[in-house]
């Protein structure tokens, strides 16, 4: 048993000192006992060489399509708003300004939506109608996605999307969804590079360089008319009814000024006799008094509508259009070798490390 002495030195025992010199030279010492198997080492950056080297030409190679555009939010100017507010206008009202539904910054989600990026999609690669081959028929081609669909057990048919078609089928659909995904989370980039700015960037990246190239400029098209339409369409409704209002005040006005001529010349030859000869020729310029004051304000709102129309119209500039030939994707041999021998030699260290520290 032991004594009450030895359990005292036993409480009372303190660890080792750290020493920064021991661990260094334990650190070196397992490095130089690493090196000792060189042999082993050299034959996994050989094989890593190899590797990579292989690498970069089973590797595909992509082009990226590069596009930067401005959106400007314009808004009502305060001498516009100080003049409606006297002509007892709310342009904010009109144009469905202040409700932040449609913001600037939005457009970055807008081009990410699976519904603008299908639309796109469905459009037609090639000009010519004749083969009605959409950009998600070629994407599928590229990437060989049509040869694994008909070999698959659950699809075992050619799929084709189709401009023309009225609707596809719900199997073409969620292929089609397959590819959306793949856009999505892989392949489409939007970027605001300065918060302070209204300049995007949006960077797609294909297999297909044509198709890179289509799909960024349809896409960014596709988006912001939807963009601008949601901006203004109400103000768009206000100019088209005043208009044809304008237009039917204008037909009536110039039936009218005839009338009233043609009563007109007839109070040259009025009998005195026939007092009352004159009462249609004073209403029928009453008429046309009235008609013409209807008029000068409808014309007023028209003109103050479409001012605000185009305060309110967002303008999206293309700044650089993604032109041929694009940026070329594709690992270089020498950069394949260097990458390849250092994951080589990183693994071998490593399972040295592991493997070999006992020995």
């Amino acid at each position: 048993m032991p004594t009450e002495l030895q359990y005292n030195q036993d409480i009372f025992e303190t660890e080792p000192e750290f020493s920064i010199k021991k661990v260094v030279k334990s650190f070196f010492e397992t490095i130089l006992n690493i090196f000792k198997y060189w042999k082993l080492i050299l034959l996994f950056v050989a094989a890593g060489s190899i590797l990579g080297i292989a690498y970069s030409f089973i590797k595909s190679k992509t082009y990226t399509a590069k596009l930067t555009f401005v959106v400007e939010d314009a808004k009502s100017s305060g001498s516009l708003s100080s003049l409606a507010g006297q002509l007892g206008l709310d342009i904010g009202g009109l144009s469905g300004g202040g409700t932040g539904l449609i913001a600037g910054d939005n457009v970055l989600e807008l081009l990410k939506s699976p519904n603008f990026i299908k639309k796109t999609l469905l459009t037609l690669y090639s000009d010519s109608t004749d083969n009605g081959i959409t950009l998600a028929d070629q994407y599928a081609n590229t990437y060989h996605l049509k040869d694994a669909w008909k070999n698959n057990k659950y699809v075992n048919k050619d799929i084709n999307f189709y401009a023309t078609k009225n609707k596809i089928s719900r199997i073409e659909d969620s292929l089609l969804q397959i590819i959306i995904n793949k856009i999505t989370e892989k392949e489409l980039s939007i970027t605001k590079p300065d918060k302070k700015l209204t300049i995007f960037e949006m960077d797609v990246t294909m297999r297909d360089e044509k198709l890179t190239q289509l799909f960024c400029e349809r896409l960014l098209t596709i988006t912001t008319d939807f963009y601008v339409d949601t901006k203004v369409s109400r103000l768009k409704r206000n100019v088209e009814r005043l208009q044809k209002r304008a237009d039917s005040i204008t037909h009536l006005l110039n039936r009218q000024t005839y009338a009233s001529t043609s009563e007109n010349e007839k109070l040259i030859d009025l009998n005195p006799a026939y007092s009352t000869t004159g009462v249609t020729a004073e209403i029928t310029a009453r008429d046309k008094m009235v008609l013409s004051t209807i008029y000068a304000e409808v014309e007023k709102n028209l003109e103050i509508n479409k001012t605000a129309l185009i305060q309110e119209t967002p303008t999206v500039q293309i700044i650089d259009h993604p032109e041929l030939p694009l940026q070329v994707n594709k690992v270089k041999k020498s950069m394949g070798i260097l990458e390849g021998a250092f994951a080589g030699f990183a693994i071998s260290f490593l399972w040295l490390i592991i493997f070999k520290k006992d020995r």
